[in-house]
């Protein structure tokens, strides 16, 4: 039985008409936000079919695919095709619906402690078999999606303050208690501690902490019956975000268990100092919660986009450190803004960069909530070659969300801890140049981390006496390589939020229209569109005719009507076969 004070959450969405997949341009977007403190989300998927406004009994079933990802929308790829080189595919969880009745099915899906924030649903029909058919002749079928979203949340959380005891005594029909620290930015380490626990048999209690969510089963957890003292430590928290900690008795235990609790934050600046309390203006002090069995699917375990209004131009230097060692300057960026999806951020003094070879540089990004995660987030380096005065050296950097990466290890390359995923990026004299593309990035603050090691035959070693330069260029663009000359970038809307795809044509498929498996050959493309063409021939013989019967200005007619079909027609193209004389819409008039 779950005690406690819950309040429940209802919202729908307006049915849409599904299509057939084709690009990313052809899926339907669907875009829901998650409270703080929920505990379980439950999305009711309907369809139904429709032909001539009655129900489509008669329509075929049709398989229905459903992505779902936390913070941005989700990168599909159906079809298998090939993404752009450099490019990063983050992961999202997909179901598909069957059909249960002749014309109407639903599906559930429900994630117990939702990441809060953005969630976004994209929903679509299979490839389409490629029959012709004329269209008037019948009704056509439609499969229409509606997706309904039910949350459950918890309300006045217990908050737990840094550096304060929590005394609590767990009553024999509760079988856990729940609390929440929040995480300013700076932080290098949360400690969670155990004290004065007694009950039945010692300390009969498991610890869990996770971020941003509470606990689930397969959270980090400590077993206090096994450990003394019963600490649990969280290295490289995430940044203005909360903490849930939960304390879970074990089954069968008779009796009351009294225990007290406290977290201890470590200040980058300080590590040696525990960090004063500190809590947002909208945090106030609570009872905690005591909640039944725990479990269910954790899904979107990856940053959502922060809630907080990030500075664009911040003036201060903050500073970072890995596991309350060190600090390192964190250098911000000049956020330019030139149009929808396309946005520069400009190093200040750079945008060259020296890159020591004691302390790492370390920079950050800072992508709006909802704004910028319809378009691809994109970065560049350069090395300057002349600049490692003939040393074997590269320079490595880590791209992490939310909480930059400056391992103490001189000798690591990863950007990956325990709880911490990341990007890696290197160059060196050999490859000067690397690049990485992040389509639909998730929004909140993103931190650059570059370091150079110096290859040796026992493996990389901290460099001496060499500064590496680099070349470093961070900006948003709405799709990679516009699209290539083989596809259009489309910006698309769904109610409120805007995004942007390719859509490619003359065969080619893939993200950025760079696979070419049933691309059209060149002397293909040229052959079409010269038969195309020469199909206004036909005219000639009208022309033929009126003139010779006097009928100037049925021929007048005829000419102009050919003129502009054929060059019409070779402006039309879908591949690099294209010759315009004019503005296409004015051949089109």
């Amino acid at each position: 039985m779950v005690d406690g004070l819950f309040v429940t959450d209802y919202f729908t969405r307006t049915p849409r008409k599904l299509s057939p997949f084709r690009s990313f341009a052809s899926i339907e977007l669907f875009h829901f936000h998650i409270p703080e403190d929920t505990v379980i989300a439950v999305w009711n998927l309907i369809t139904f079919k429709e032909q001539g406004g009655t129900f489509g009994d008669q329509c075929p079933d049709r398989s229905i695919t459903v992505y779902f990802r936390s913070g941005a929308p989700s990168v599909i790829n159906p079809l298998h095709t090939h993404f752009p080189r450099d490019t990063a595919v983050p992961g999202s969880f997909a179901l598909t619906l069957t059909w249960t009745l002749p014309n109407r099915t639903t599906g559930v899906f429900n994630v117990t402690s939702p990441l809060p924030g953005d969630w976004f649903l994209a929903a679509h029909l299979p490839k389409d078999e490629g029959k012709i058919s004329v269209k008037g002749l019948y009704e056509e079928c439609q499969y229409l999606f509606q997706p309904q979203l039910i949350v459950q949340r918890l309300v006045n959380i217990a908050v737990l303050y840094p550096g304060h005891v929590t005394e609590q005594n767990m009553a024999p029909h509760n079988r856990s208690c729940l609390y929440k620290v929040f995480v300013p930015s700076y932080t290098s380490r949360v400690l969670v501690e155990v004290l004065r626990c007694r009950g039945a048999e010692g300390c009969p209690l498991w610890l869990r902490v996770r971020a941003k969510a509470p606990p689930l089963h397969n959270s980090t957890t400590l077993d206090c019956r096994e450990h003394t003292p019963c600490q649990l430590a969280q290295d490289l928290p995430f940044w203005q975000h909360w903490y849930y900690v939960l304390v879970e008795k074990h089954p069968g235990v008779p009796g009351t268990v009294s225990f007290q609790v406290t977290v201890q934050l470590t200040d980058c600046s300080r590590p040696s100092l525990a960090r004063p309390p500190f809590l947002p203006s909208s945090a106030s002090m609570n009872m905690p919660h005591s909640f039944g069995s725990a479990g269910g699917l954790a899904l979107g375990d990856s940053p959502p986009p922060t809630s907080s209004n990030d500075t664009k131009h911040p003036v201060s230097i903050p500073v970072t450190s890995h596991a309350g060692e060190r600090c390192w300057p964190v250098r911000p960026t000049l956020r330019n803004e030139l149009d929808t999806f396309s946005v520069h951020f400009y190093i200040f003094f750079g945008p060259n960069v020296s890159v020591p070879p004691d302390r790492p540089a370390v920079f950050v990004i800072n992508l709006l909530p909802v704004l910028d995660s319809g378009g691809v987030l994109n970065l560049e380096l350069r090395l300057n070659v002349s600049s490692l005065g003939g040393e074997n050296v590269t320079v490595f950097g880590c791209l992490n969300h939310e909480v930059p990466l400056t391992s103490s290890d001189n000798t690591s390359v990863t950007c990956e801890t325990e709880s911490l995923a990341g990007f890696l990026l290197s160059v060196n004299a050999t490859a000067s140049l690397s690049r990485l593309r992040i389509p639909y990035p998730q929004t909140g603050s993103w931190y650059l981390s570059l370091r150079s090691l110096c290859a040796t035959e026992h493996g990389f070693e901290p460099c001496t006496n060499v500064t590496a330069e680099v070349y470093l260029r961070a900006y948003l663009s709405p799709c990679i390589n516009d699209c290539g000359i083989y596809g259009q970038c489309k910006l698309l809307r769904t109610n409120n939020y805007l995004y942007a795809a390719c859509e490619c044509k003359a065969g080619w498929n893939g993200w950025g229209c760079t696979d070419n498996a049933e691309a059209f050959s060149y002397g293909f493309q040229l052959l079409s569109t010269l038969l195309l063409c020469l199909s206004n021939v036909m005219f000639v013989p009208p022309v033929a005719i009126a003139v010779r019967s006097h009928y100037l200005l049925e021929a007048a007619v005829y000419i102009f009507t050919m003129f502009f079909s054929t060059f019409y027609h070779a402006c039309d193209q879908p591949g690099i076969v294209v010759f315009c004389i004019m503005e296409y819409d004015v051949l089109q008039f």
